[in-house]
């Protein structure tokens, strides 16, 4: 087992606006309907964009590993969440997703049943996915001043 550490970090002032700092920075915002600056997407769809990203890279992987010629990979998603229960409307349900739906094309010279068997590899492998269907653990920590 090879357990890595893997840091980010995020920076947000006055407004909705956050600065994500990572290998590659960005910026997640809230609409302007919502109160934000509408500077970058909201922070529901990059979990959801993870997914996809995450099932591409561990699909280039696999057929890099397999010499598979995989011309590419299309993933649609699709989320169904109660914005009522994160407004704070409500007490009754969750503030997550209560289901996640992807729908994956994969472009390469593979029989129906291949591609069935290669996006099961897939979803085997992608930690993104992972973390989606099992519960990590998840400890908040409040340090004393904020690097801001």
């Amino acid at each position: 087992m090879a357990i890595s550490t893997m840091k980010v970090s995020a920076d947000m002032g006055k407004t909705f606006t956050t600065k994500i700092n990572c290998s590659h920075s960005f910026t997640i915002d809230q609409p302007k309907m919502a109160g934000g600056n509408d500077e970058g997407p909201n922070p529901l769809e990059i979990f959801l964009s993870s997914l996809p990203a995450c099932i591409c890279a561990i699909g280039r992987i696999i057929a890099n590993q397999r010499r598979i010629d995989l011309r590419g990979i299309r993933v649609d998603i699709e989320g169904d969440i109660d914005k009522d229960f994160l407004l704070g409307k409500t007490t009754e349900g969750r503030s997550g997703f209560t289901e996640i739906r992807s729908y994956v094309s994969i472009d390469a010279d593979m029989t129906k049943e291949e591609k069935e068997s290669f996006l099961q590899d897939i979803a085997k492998r992608c930690p993104v996915a992972d973390n989606m269907i099992h519960q990590s653990v998840v400890t908040p920590v409040v340090v004393e001043e904020a690097a801001v």
